[in-house]
C-alpha cells in the first residue's frame, strides 16, 4: 500500500489498482470531500462483518435482500475513541429463526474486529533517499 498526499487535507490510500482517497471535515480544514480516515476504519468494522452475514446467507440460499446492519458508537470522552461500537443485523420478516444467533456468530468472524480485539504491534519509520531510515 503507498500513502500520497494530494493537497489540502487530501491523504490518498493506493491499494490492489484502488484508490481510497480521504479528506477532512470542514471544521477540521478540509473541504469534506470524501470521508475522513476514522469513518472509514468505523465502515470497515461494518462492511467486513457485512461480508460474512451475506456469505452466510449465499452458503444456504437465504435471500440477503432487506437484511441491514445498524452500526452504532459510544464513545470515551476523554480519549475520543470508541468505548463500545454495536452492530445491530436487521433481519427482514421470514428471515429463518433457526439461523439468527448463527448470522450473529458469522458477523463476529469480521477479521477487522479480530484485529481490533488482538491489536497488531505497530513500527514507524522514516528514511530519504540518501538518509537511509529512522526508526520512532
Amino acid at each position: 500500500m503507498e500513502i500520497t498526499f494530494e493537497g489540502g487535507k487530501v491523504v490518498t490510500a493506493h491499494i490492489h489498482g484502488h484508490d481510497i482517497r480521504t479528506d477532512q471535515p470542514v471544521s477540521n480544514g478540509g473541504t469534506n470531500s470524501s470521508p475522513a480516515p476514522f469513518d472509514l476504519y468505523l465502515a470497515s468494522i461494518g462492511t467486513c462483518s457485512g461480508v460474512y452475514v451475506k456469505s452466510f446467507c449465499d452458503r444456504r440460499n437465504i435471500p440477503a435482500e432487506g437484511i441491514k446492519i445498524i452500526q452504532t458508537a459510544e464513545w470515551n470522552r476523554e480519549t475520543g475513541l470508541p468505548s463500545t461500537i454495536r452492530l445491530d443485523i436487521r433481519l427482514p420478516s421470514g428471515f429463518p429463526e433457526k439461523y439468527k444467533s448463527s448470522v450473529i456468530h458469522a458477523a463476529g468472524l469480521c477479521l477487522v474486529k479480530k484485529s481490533i480485539a488482538s491489536p497488531p504491534g505497530f513500527e514507524i519509520t522514516a528514511s530519504t533517499p540518501d538518509e537511509g531510515t529512522s526508526e520512532l
